[in-house]
């Protein structure tokens, strides 16, 4: 395998994000793996889901052993219950769109989540602050 350290050097900077924002490294691993080493957008979901489980593990356990960091164990539980069935569906619905929609579709769901995010970070207006009203003219 060429230029292996690149995919230890991917891997740092997923294990990075992942842990600093929860984002679970697949918004940053999947891009990498389709952009940077050319693998197709399907076999980049299926290697993310593999690379994402002992990262998240590894992340998870620091985050339980953290005590200034509450962790809900029967809520992760059960989420992770629902997650799993979530997976089996996901997949099965993935197998059957090609590839290039499927680029599409998470390239879209990647852009919708920055904005949204950066729409609930906006400061809200003051409560404080007296709003004027226009006056229309008769």
């Amino acid at each position: 395998m060429e230029n292996w350290y690149l995919y230890i050097f991917a891997g740092i900077a997923a294990g990075i994000i992942s842990s600093m924002f929860g984002v679970g490294g697949g918004v940053l691993m999947v891009p990498i793996l389709v952009l940077g080493f050319s693998f197709g957008q399907k076999s980049a979901q299926g290697m993310t889901l593999f690379i994402m489980l002992p990262m998240a593990l590894a992340g998870a356990i620091r985050y339980k052993l953290n005590p200034d960091v509450p962790i809900n164990l029967p809520v992760c539980g059960i989420m992770a219950l629902g997650g799993i069935a979530g997976a089996m569906i996901g997949t099965q619905i993935v197998f059957n769109i090609p590839q290039v929609v499927l680029k599409r579709i998470f390239a879209v769901f990647i852009i919708c989540t920055g904005i949204y995010m950066i729409i609930k970070t906006l400061p809200k207006p003051s409560a404080q602050e007296p709003q004027t009203k226009m006056i229309e003219s008769e």
